[in-house]
């Protein structure tokens, strides 16, 4: 016989019980379309790693970015992917005025004044050796020269109308200095800091890297992001971020780091927890789904509700496209 105290069912026999069970309930609200911005200004690139993404020129970014704006979306991050003459080993090119990161930022402010612009800020994508920051002469990191140029650029995005500035670059102490170079500004008071504060080593970057053209040139990034297995330095980093300031706490990637996230959440429940779902995992679910192992949308609504049980209350998805749609 089945004990009292084992009786499940009924609390979600019917249909219209569901919706009662599941803590957060999936919305636009909760979404962050990344884009890639090249300096090839008339271009929409397809990027054959990524299916349906691109890289978008500066002249093409309004009648991109219109039709999602149309159907719900609410925030962008960006990410500029410069031509390789504009490279040099320190990042200049990360905040010139006339780059694609800052561009974008201005015509999207005036086109869509509503839609949240938010703008990564690392170096690897302008650094000629494809590094997260400045080097040492033996290649080790240079932190501190990296956090003052990373701070100087993300202000500079700021000062551009950035809405949102987010370091991926994983140097110590970025996120005091970046908030201390705000409010010096005077720009604290409207520019929220996103902490990509958990990122782990992975090998799930590969499209981002080859749709931003960031590899680095030797080496890896292990020495600055975290072991994928290291749980206590994944919480060590959030703690960081939190007492540095931060007003977003993100984790990175998501699917294979949900127990980061619920850390995270735990961590800093007063903050929103965000999570970055990369390059690779977008590319597995899609091509899992052409090859028929599961139906698309199911898998990609599952995905999403699996960040939010775990504690997410904003997720970075390249899906977002075809969740505006499916979420009406």
């Amino acid at each position: 016989m089945v004990e009292i105290n084992s009786l499940l069912h009924a609390g979600y026999h019917n249909p219209a019980q569901r919706p009662w069970q599941i803590e957060r309930t999936l919305t636009k609200s909760a979404l962050m379309y990344p884009i890639f911005i090249t300096d090839e200004k008339d271009s929409l690139i397809p990027i054959p790693s990524m299916p349906n993404q691109y890289r978008i020129g500066i002249n093409r970014l309004e009648a991109f970015i219109q039709p999602l704006v149309a159907k719900g979306l609410r925030a962008v991050m960006l990410f500029g992917v410069p031509n390789d003459s504009v490279k040099d080993e320190f990042g200049t090119a990360a905040d010139d005025p006339e780059g694609p990161v800052i561009q974008a930022i201005e015509l999207l402010k005036s086109k869509f004044p509503a839609l949240l612009v938010s703008c990564d800020v690392c170096l690897c994508e302008y650094t000629s050796h494809g590094h997260c920051g400045h080097l040492n002469s033996d290649h080790t990191i240079n932190n501190e020269a990296s956090v003052r140029r990373l701070a100087e650029v993300a202000v500079n995005y700021a000062k551009a109308g950035a809405d949102n500035v987010a370091p991926s670059d994983m140097m110590d102490g970025r996120m005091r200095a970046i908030k201390q170079g705000l409010l010096d500004a005077g720009l604290s008071h409207r520019v929220s800091l996103m902490a990509y504060s958990a990122k782990y080593a992975s090998a799930l970057y590969g499209p981002f890297r080859d749709a931003a053209c960031s590899g680095a040139k030797f080496g890896d990034r292990s020495a600055y992001q975290l072991p994928p297995g290291s749980r206590g330095l994944g919480r060590r980093a959030i703690e960081r971020d939190v007492s540095e300031g931060a007003d977003i706490i993100m984790v990175k990637p998501a699917m294979f780091y949900l127990d980061i996230v619920r850390d995270a959440k735990e961590i800093a429940p007063n903050h929103p927890i965000a999570a970055y779902q990369v390059s690779g995992e977008y590319a597995m679910i899609h091509h899992a789904a052409a090859a028929g192992v599961f139906d698309l949308k199911t898998a990609v609504l599952e995905s999403m509700i699996s960040l939010q049980r775990a504690g997410c209350s904003l997720i970075l998805t390249y899906f977002t496209p075809e969740l505006l749609e499916w979420l009406d």
